[in-house]
């Protein structure tokens, strides 16, 4: 059985599609068809239904789908520990993140990461919390790190850390209770606000919690929408307007008088980031390792 097929059925299974899986592997789609013929030749049974442009699993499918996994990660988990025996842990890692873990939480864990094993290289996509879900189901990606749970009984969430949001606004004589303190929700309606774009951790937050406290969105005075934290703190240091920020992302500006820092009396924006995995796909060694990293980092250092 070869071992390129069993990795080439998976990526056809997590994809639902001959064409992704190709872009995915890196190899043709003739390839990729060849690679699943030859499969279900020697297997002797149709492992895919193919409808069209829909592709799914057939009942043989289903049932070898799991013992092809197990079969790749077997053979990666020994190159894997045949390395590790040798004392050389390698290998890339694609983490996806959403803004705040990705500037406040992941530099630290990952300076520590790469202490312990120096010759791993990574990638860090900065991308919403929805899009890092998204990125999960399509099989783009095997984990992420996230600010907000999106429901779905394909994946696992693991607590990593709690924040606060907290409205952030020009440093002017318009505001001028001391920092932290509390600002009314009749204060926060009244102002020019820059928000956050659709798929935004924060943003969800943001509309759950104003939506519970009776605060209609469409009352709002929302001047822009916009992803980048940074442009957003620059423009509320610029007097365009209040906003809302993780409260970890801060504490540097405030000491310098950039902006102000208040809390919403009545309104709890405290949140959760989670690591989120695909719970019907194992990790790989080298996720799996990075995935204990984290949680006994956290264990050791809470954030």
């Amino acid at each position: 059985m070869d071992l390129r097929q069993l990795e080439t059925f998976i990526q056809v299974s997590n994809l639902q599609s001959f064409s992704k899986a190709a872009k995915k592997l890196y190899i043709t789609q003739p390839t990729v068809t060849n690679h699943i013929q030859n499969l279900e030749k020697e297997l002797g049974t149709l492992l895919i239904n193919r409808s069209g442009k829909n592709i799914s699993l057939t009942d043989a499918g289903s049932l070898f789908y799991k013992y092809a996994i197990n079969i790749v990660n077997s053979c990666e988990m020994a190159r894997f520990d045949l390395e590790a025996y040798k004392g050389r842990i390698q290998g890339h890692l694609h983490i996806y993140s959403s803004s705040v873990p990705r500037k406040y939480i992941l530099p630290k864990i990952l300076d520590n990461f790469l202490q312990e094993y120096p010759d791993v290289t990574f990638t860090l996509s900065d991308t919403d919390s929805k899009s890092v879900i998204n990125s999960i189901l399509d099989g783009d990606t095997d984990f992420g790190i996230v600010g907000a749970k999106y429901p779905s009984n394909k994946l696992d969430y693991i607590e990593l850390m709690i924040d606060r949001l907290v409205t952030i606004t020009p440093n002017s004589s318009h505001f001028s209770k001391p920092n932290y303190s509390y600002l009314t929700k009749d204060e926060i309606v009244k102002q020019k606000i820059l928000f956050r774009e659709k798929g935004s951790g924060t943003r969800d937050l943001l509309v759950r919690e104003f939506v519970k406290n009776k605060i209609d969105i469409d009352d709002l005075n929302i001047v822009a929408y916009i992803e980048d934290t940074e442009v957003i703190k620059k423009l509320v240091s610029l007097k365009m307007g209040i906003s809302f920020i993780s409260q970890k992302g801060i504490t540097d500006d405030i000491k310098l008088g950039k902006y102000k820092a208040y809390y919403i009396d009545g309104i709890d924006l405290s949140r959760k980031f989670y690591f989120v995995y695909h719970n019907k796909r194992q990790l790989s060694p080298l996720n799996e390792t990075f995935k204990s990293f984290i949680l006994n980092y956290i264990k050791k250092y809470p954030l």
